[in-house]
């Protein structure tokens, strides 16, 4: 029995049936599309080494702690691993109608949070597999961590034995109530523990409390108000998503020659995307205020395979306004200074570790009461979200195919029209936006944008002169 953070809890208390907290993937691999029972046995060979894919969510009664893992003893492989074939014209469009309808819908309470699609038909003679797990479970880097441990880096790997397991009895409520409020005292003990460091060191403590404080006035600030945008309001159940793609060194060449990041480039290009959907739906991107929330992983190295959410958040406006592709770039780069030197992000993550002290009573009632209004009055601190998460850099293989793509898929949040994912795979850039059905099923046109942006700034660095 392993407790949920409050972060990982937030995400379960975020899904009420319209807003759907599903991380997810399309992996495209070359070569003929393995059957549904062989992708069974590759899954049952790895089971072992991700054991959260054999547990479920059980509630602490009364709410009198958080949610906690436990083995689910009617846990069947067969039920997680589905198949499905793209009708004719095979072609991209149908790929994204697919995975839009497959992220449509929420995963069961009732069982292990995770599915897995093995998708046929594919333009170019390619197949898929679609994973989608729920956010509670991973957040984008240990998402990744999931995937490197079911696929392999030698397309010689042999098919391993399933190691045998039996569920261990599950808990009794009164077990579970005392674990949970035996974790909340080990939590405060563990803040507590931090004292005798600020005694000692109090000119490191003073320096840091006036830096997170500086940043946690920032992060307020942005949170109070983001003027009115199309791309936020209430969203529906249904979802629509898009993809594109870039090559790592042409945005390497990009950040040669102008100066920055990587991730300073790649922000660039989004914001391209999103000047375009502007100017398509008629609006002024020039009077237009588009503002992102930015995951920033805090995961450790010590903490690479655990299967949990490790983040902070920054968040960031996005030049739309800006016309001149370079101009753009350094409107990025400069604004991305000023919220690193502002610790942002270590403010956010301040918040997060604090909600892991807190009632677990009242961190769901807060939550839901939250929702209400946001359904009734959309939130108006940002309007998008943008997440970047660090893929291999090396070859996958499933079952001796080798893995071309990895297309990623975020969900939206509540109030929230547009996502995208940016995730990095084997020398490229994949590109995923996920749309609300109702009110924004152009976000093909994020989607070409983004790639426009990378190919405007590459005539840039070869423009003489």
């Amino acid at each position: 029995m392993q407790r949920l953070s409050a972060l990982d809890a937030e995400f379960l208390h975020l899904e009420d049936g319209v807003t759907h907290m599903h991380i997810a993937g399309m992996s495209v691999f070359e070569g003929d599309p393995p059957t549904e029972e062989e992708v069974q046995a590759l899954l049952a060979s790895k089971l072992h080494l991700i054991p959260r894919y054999r547990q479920r969510v059980r509630s602490v009664p009364l709410e009198l702690g958080r949610p906690v893992w436990i083995d689910d003893p009617h846990f069947h492989l067969a039920y997680h691993v589905r198949s499905t074939a793209l009708a004719e014209p095979a072609d991209d469009a149908a790929v994204c109608r697919l995975m839009g309808r497959l992220m449509s819908s929420e995963l069961d309470r009732n069982r292990p949070l995770w599915e897995c699609w093995v998708v046929q038909g594919l333009p170019a003679d390619r197949w898929a597999l679609v994973c989608k797990v729920h956010h509670c479970m991973v957040d984008g880097i240990a998402g990744v961590g999931l995937l490197e441990a079911l696929l392999d880096i030698d397309p010689e790997a042999p098919l391993a034995a399933p190691v045998p397991w039996s569920p261990a009895p599950e808990p009794s409520g009164a077990a579970m109530v005392v674990d949970a409020w035996a974790g909340l005292v080990g939590d405060l003990a563990g803040q507590l523990a931090q004292v005798p460091h600020a005694v000692l060191d109090p000119v490191s403590t003073v320096r840091g409390a006036g830096e997170l404080g500086a940043g946690m006035l920032r992060f307020a600030r942005q949170l109070v108000y983001a003027p009115d945008n199309a791309l936020d309001g209430t969203v529906g159940p249904h979802r629509v998503w898009a993809h594109s793609s870039a090559t790592i060194p042409d945005v390497k060449r990009i950040r040669t020659a102008f100066g920055g990041t990587l991730n300073d480039v790649v922000l660039a290009a989004v914001t391209k995307g999103y000047r375009d959907l502007l100017i398509a739906r008629g609006e002024d991107p020039s009077t237009t205020t588009l503002r992102t929330l930015v995951p920033v992983s805090v995961r450790g190295t010590d903490a690479g395979g655990v299967p949990d959410n490790r983040v902070s958040a920054i968040l960031y406006d996005l030049p739309v306004g800006t016309e001149d592709p370079v101009e753009r770039l350094a409107a990025v780069h400069e604004q991305m200074g000023e919220l690193k030197a502002s610790h942002m992000s270590e403010a956010a993550d301040v918040v997060t570790s604090v909600a892991n002290l807190l009632p677990p009573m009242v961190v769901g009632s807060a939550t839901r009461t939250i929702m209400r209004v946001v359904e009734s009055h959309p939130q108006r601190s940002m309007n998008t979200v943008t997440t970047n998460v660090p893929g291999p850099q090396f070859p996958l293989y499933c079952l001796g195919r080798r893995m071309t793509e990895h297309r990623p898929f975020v969900p939206i949040g509540p109030g929230l029209r547009v996502g995208t994912a940016i995730l990095s795979y084997d020398g490229r850039l994949f590109f995923g936006v996920t749309g609300d059905y109702d009110t924004a099923p152009d976000v093909d046109v994020v989607a070409a944008g983004i790639e426009a942006g990378i190919d405007e700034l590459l005539e840039c660095v070869d423009r003489p002169g």
